[in-house]
């Protein structure tokens, strides 16, 4: 089980690396990795588990972040509707590439946080509104997906760390509070 002591820390020379693609079939090391990635989100969704293990809340955690450069990231986006058990977007990708996305961009009205930053680091973060991706599963299937609003933001990020990105990398220096024409401000709970 993977805990918050797995995940390095911004300033770790991992972050800035590009991630290799990787190679199908995945090696059994490769998707036992895959599974512990998902099921730390998961478990650091969940109230108990994450007081009971430290865990900070994530939708999202690539490859990189627990010091593997691989194209590999896993996500899980819950349901906005809380009657919903069923998550909005949940898996493993690997080598997700996005293909084509929206003009308009979107950012979250309180900005982002990440895995890897033990810091509040204000301002808007754009991104696209509407993405399509391509990626493959740990079975080795190959998926083309449209996300929008925050699915598409988290997948962003979390491709991001793959290239090698960090998300304050993306706020305007100069005026971090400054929005760029046509931005939808999304308004959301987790990070």
């Amino acid at each position: 089980m993977l805990t918050m002591e797995d995940v390095i820390r911004e300033g770790h020379p991992t972050l800035r690396k590009v991630a290799d693609e990787m190679t199908l079939p995945l090696t059994n090391e490769e998707k036992e990795l895959a599974d512990k990635m998902l099921e730390f989100l998961i478990n650091s969704q969940d109230p108990e588990l994450a007081e009971k293990y430290e865990l900070r809340p994530g939708v999202g955690i690539a490859a990189p972040q627990v010091n593997v450069s691989k194209r590999m990231i896993a996500v899980h986006v819950p349901s906005e509707d809380p009657e919903e058990t069923d998550p909005e977007f949940s898996g493993i990708l690997i080598n997700p590439k996005i293909i084509s996305h929206s003009v308009q961009q979107t950012c979250l009205s309180e900005g982002e946080g990440c895995l890897s930053v033990d810091r509040e680091v204000p301002g808007y973060v754009p991104r696209h509104k509407r993405i399509r991706i391509k990626y493959f599963d740990i079975e080795g299937n190959e998926h083309n997906k449209r996300l929008k609003d925050f699915p598409a933001i988290v997948v962003q990020h979390e491709i991001d760390h793959l290239n090698g990105v960090m998300f304050f990398d993306r706020i305007d220096p100069e005026n971090p509070l400054a929005l760029p024409d046509d931005v939808d401000i999304l308004g959301s709970d987790t990070q």
